[in-house]
C-alpha cells in the first residue's frame, strides 16, 4: 500500500476470518469499491480514486494474499477461488459500514467482481469489468494465440511449488517482462513499478498468485459452468471496457450479454493496452462516471 499516491485517503487493514485485508477509504458519497489485478497492488487506482472520490466513498483493496493483504499460504488453491475472495470485500465493506456497493474491477479484479454480483446480488448495485470475460468463456476461446500471449494463465496454474520455484528465480525480471507484456505505453506504469516489485519479491504474495490461477482453472471454472447451466445471470447494470488495442474477433460486450440479465453497456477504448486504470484513466472515468450516476451508485 502507498498511502501518499492517495490523497486524503486513509489506510486500514482488517481481518476477515483466514485473510487480512490492506486498502484505503477517502471521499464522500455512494460507495465504490475498487479491485485490482494481476501483478499488481491497488496502487493501480491511484489515477482513478481520488478523481472518483469527488462524488463517492471510494474503497481500493490489495486482494487477498496481493500487496499488503494476507492469505493461506500452503493451502488449497480453493482458499483463492473468487467466491472466496469475494467474501473477503464484502466482510471489508460491511466492517466498513456498507451493505451495498458499486464494484469495479481490473482483470483478477473483475473477476473477483462479477463473482460477488453472482453470489451476493443484494450486495452489489452494479458491476464494471476492465479487460475480462468470465472465465469459463476466456477457457473456451483459448487458442494458440492467447496461450502465447497470455502464458501465465498456464504456468501459474501448475501444481505446487513448481511455478513458484520458477518465478522466485528471478522476480524483478519476471514482473517487469509481464507488465511490458500487458502494456501498449510501459511509461503509464513507470511511477508505480518499484512497489509493485516490492510486493511481487515477497514469496508469499507470489505463491498467492500462483494459488488465483489455479483456481482459475478449477474451482472458479467449476463456478461458472454451474452458473451457466442453472441459468444463473447478474442482475445489476453492467459496464463492460477494453482496449481497442488487440480485441478480440467477438467483441467482449457480445460475451457478457448471456450472463446479464440487465442493462450492459461498453465499448472499446483507444491508444491503451491491457492495463485499463493506468494506460487510459481519463477514458475509463469518462464512461465510468456517468454510468455510477445512471445506476443509482
Amino acid at each position: 500500500m502507498t498511502p501518499s499516491a492517495f490523497p486524503n485517503f486513509r489506510p486500514f487493514e482488517l481481518d476477515v476470518g483466514e485473510a487480512r485485508i490492506a486498502g484505503v477509504i477517502g471521499g464522500e458519497g455512494p460507495p465504490v469499491l475498487l479491485l485490482h489485478g494481476y501483478p499488481e497492488t491497488s496502487l493501480a487506482w491511484r489515477h482513478i480514486a481520488p478523481v472518483l472520490a469527488q462524488y463517492h466513498t471510494v474503497v481500493a483493496t490489495d486482494l487477498r494474499g496481493y500487496g499488503d493483504s494476507v492469505g493461506p499460504v500452503g493451502a488449497s488453491p480453493e482458499a483463492y477461488s473468487k467466491r472466496v475472495m469475494a467474501q473477503d470485500q464484502i466482510a471489508v465493506m460491511a466492517h466498513l459500514g456498507f451493505k451495498r456497493f458499486a464494484v469495479v474491477g481490473h482483470d483478477r479484479g473483475a473477476r473477483v467482481g462479477y463473482r460477488m454480483a453472482l453470489d451476493a446480488p443484494h450486495a452489489v448495485s452494479c458491476f464494471t469489468s476492465l479487460t475480462v470475460i468470465p472465465t469459463a468463456d476466456m477457457w473456451r476461446k483459448a487458442d494458440r494465440a492467447f496461450g502465447l500471449a497470455a502464458y501465465h494463465w498456464f504456468l501459474l496454474a501448475q501444481p505446487y511449488d513448481m511455478p513458484e520455484r520458477l518465478i522466485g528465480a528471478d522476480p524483478d525480471f519476471f514482473l517487469e517482462v509481464t507488465l511490458q507484456r500487458m502494456a501498449l505505453s510501459p511509461s503509464a506504469y513507470a511511477d508505480a513499478l518499484e512497489p509493485y516489485a516490492q510486493a511481487f519479491r515477497k514469496a508469499e504474495v507470489r505463491h498467492a498468485m500462483c494459488q488465483d490461477y489455479r483456481a482459475g482453472a478449477s474451482i472458479d471454472l467449476t463456478h461458472d459452468q454451474v452458473d451457466l447451466s442453472d441459468g444463473r445471470k447478474l442482475r445489476c447494470p453492467v459496464l463492460v471496457l477494453w482496449p481497442e488495442h488487440n480485441a478480440p474477433a467477438v467483441p467482449p460486450l457480445d460475451t457478457w450479454r448471456p450472463w446479464v440479465g440487465a442493462p450492459v453497456f461498453g465499448r472499446p477504448l483507444p491508444g491503451c493496452g491491457h492495463l485499463l486504470p493506468e494506460e487510459a484513466p481519463d477514458a475509463v472515468l469518462a464512461d465510468l462516471v456517468p454510468f455510477l450516476s445512471d445506476a443509482g451508485a
